[in-house]
């Protein structure tokens, strides 16, 4: 027999919430169009309540599936609050029902699409956790959710279901996914769910592809452009240092080191690192299936991040890590390298282009012909037969005329050019000297490059640039980069002695600002420094003027 207490206090105690008020949602949709608002919002709370039970969603969810055709637009707020039943971490018959309701929904009041797609977009990223510290908010998404894998799955499956109920879909999906990407100060977790999502969405509605790569691209730029990588190297540095010094008096130096690996120290470089991740990673899968090459879906994907490149890419001067993305694809096939590069030879070569455009692809023929290890050296033998006699022509264009000088604005094209051969031959004379010391010599004396060194457009006052600092040796994601990369290695005296001395017909200034100079410099351990693809910024006296920030090319 219960105490006195416990009677009472099971007396205070409120029913579990199985009772439902009001009437049917037939008869409340009815009463509403009468006027009588009564049962209308009471149904409207009773569907709010924090803990609904799952029977009562089921029971709600089949009779608004009943009476669909009278959800007008009248309904907005009821609808809006039927969709936010909370339906992803229930039951697997809440989920059949809620899809089933939606489906329903979408093929009789196609007025209520947007909501729906907004519904399931807005749960691409891990739900939001309060966290306060002191009068603080700094509240973020809840990364610890071990069930967001099943719940992203349910969202795909409601987009695709809406899909296939509105073929328009992807027409209206689009707007909202770009109106929905986190802000880029985010955490990285939500950055990485959301550009996942967005990703997985190209699965199934393909068409879409391009401008969702497009969106992700452009965002990633956004963080690339936002920090500098000296600011990036610095940062990384000071973190390492401390690193070192705390671990002399921690006893857990191991665990410390090993989690200080996986995340870098800039908060910006660890979201852009997180990306190119997922990027990339996308780009293998895409392009693989069982391990196996797909020739025509890894084609497709080219054309498709080929647009985003143009469009995105090549103007955007301060860029330094997104460009790996097509680096990487490159290396998974020759044809696709090739490609590229014809594609840059196009633009370079195009009138029409704007001269922007015409040195940016310069520059990345330069560089991508400099560090592709993948690229033959038959390939690289190749563009260089291009690009030297196009220098040549233009040479013969400008010795008679009366703009023979040395002008950026004026010659801006040809001095990207130039820089590219140099480039070029800088990292790649070993392998075109190898085998055949006396052919490769007779193939670079070829080139007559005492011409172009010595023309009155002067190209060596502008055409040596900084090297840009390399982006895989600095990052995680830089880890699928490396293998595929060319780093610089001191010449030996055979090779490099004797180009110069075919070359040596202009004067020794010139000749040493071109070959000897400040050469790149890379250390041997991968890591040691954050920046080792080095860059040394030859001061302007040294050569006259200083060198062209365009020009500075990141491959």
């Amino acid at each position: 027999m219960l105490a006195f207490d416990d009677s009472k206090e099971f007396l205070s105690t409120p029913p579990m919430k199985t009772v439902r008020f009001g009437d049917s949602v037939a008869n409340t949709l009815a009463k509403f169009k009468k006027g009588d608002t009564r049962d209308y919002e009471l149904l409207k709370h009773q569907l709010s309540e924090p803990d609904i039970k799952d029977g009562q969603i089921i029971n709600w969810l089949q009779e608004f599936r009943g009476c669909v055709t009278q959800l007008s637009k009248d309904h907005e707020q009821l609808i809006y609050v039927v969709l936010r039943l909370p339906w992803l971490g229930r039951s697997q018959a809440v989920v059949d029902e809620y899809l089933s309701f939606l489906s329903s929904l979408v093929s009789a009041q196609t007025v209520y699409l947007r909501t729906c797609l907004r519904m399931a977009v807005s749960h691409f990223t891990p739900g939001r956790i309060q966290i306060q510290e002191g009068d603080v908010n700094i509240s973020d998404s809840d990364d610890d959710d071990e069930n967001l894998p099943r719940n992203f799955d349910r969202c795909h499956q409601a987009l695709q279901i809406i899909a296939r109920y509105v073929p328009s879909t992807s027409r209206f999906l689009m707007p909202i996914l770009s109106e929905n990407f986190p802000f880029v100060q985010k955490s990285s977790r939500s950055l990485e769910c959301y550009v996942h999502n967005l990703l997985r969405v190209t699965l199934y509605i393909p068409s879409l592809r391009r401008e969702i790569l497009e969106l992700i691209v452009s965002k990633m730029l956004a963080l690339d452009v936002s920090a500098p990588r000296a600011e990036i190297e610095e940062v990384e540095e000071n973190a390492a240092i401390h690193q070192e010094a705390s671990g002399d008096e921690d006893e857990d130096t191991e665990v410390n080191t090993s989690t200080a690996e996986c995340v870098m120290a800039h908060p910006v470089a660890e979201r852009l690192d997180m990306l190119m991740a997922v990027l990339l990673t996308y780009i293998k899968d895409m392009c693989y299936v069982n391990g196996s090459l797909e020739l025509e879906r890894t084609k497709a994907l080219y054309r498709d991040l080929m647009y985003v490149f143009d469009k995105l890419v090549l103007p955007t001067h301060a860029s330094s890590h997104v460009q790996y993305s097509v680096f990487y694809l490159c290396s998974i096939r020759l044809g696709l390298a090739e490609a590229f590069l014809d594609h840059l030879w196009k633009l370079l070569q195009g009138p029409s282009q704007p001269p922007v455009v015409r040195q940016a692809a310069a520059g990345y023929i330069g560089s991508f012909l400099a560090r592709a290890k993948f690229l033959p050296v038959a390939t690289v033998k190749a563009c260089l037969d291009l690009l030297v006699p196009w220098l040549h022509l233009y040479i013969n264009s400008q010795d008679s005329g009366t703009r023979a000088f040395c002008d950026i604005t004026l010659h801006g094209p040809f001095y990207a050019t130039c820089q590219a051969v140099f480039y070029t031959i800088i990292f790649r004379h070993k392998a075109i000297l190898e085998g055949n010391l006396r052919k490769g010599l007779a193939y670079l004396q070829g080139f007559n490059l005492e011409r172009i060194v010595m023309c009155q457009l002067n190209p060596l006052k502008v055409c040596l640039p900084a090297i840009t600092n390399m982006f895989a040796a600095i990052t995680r994601s830089g880890r699928m980069i490396v293998p595929l990369y060319q780093v610089w290695e001191e010449p030996s005296d055979c090779g490099v002695d004797t180009l110069k001395k075919e070359i040596k017909k202009g004067s020794v200034e010139d000749e040493d600002d071109f070959l000897h100079g400040e050469t790149p410099h890379m250390d041997t351990e991968m890591g040691v420094t954050p920046g080792s693809f080095e860059s040394h910024l030859r001061s302007p006296s040294s050569v006259g003027s200083p060198p062209i920030a365009f020009l500075q090319r990141p491959f």
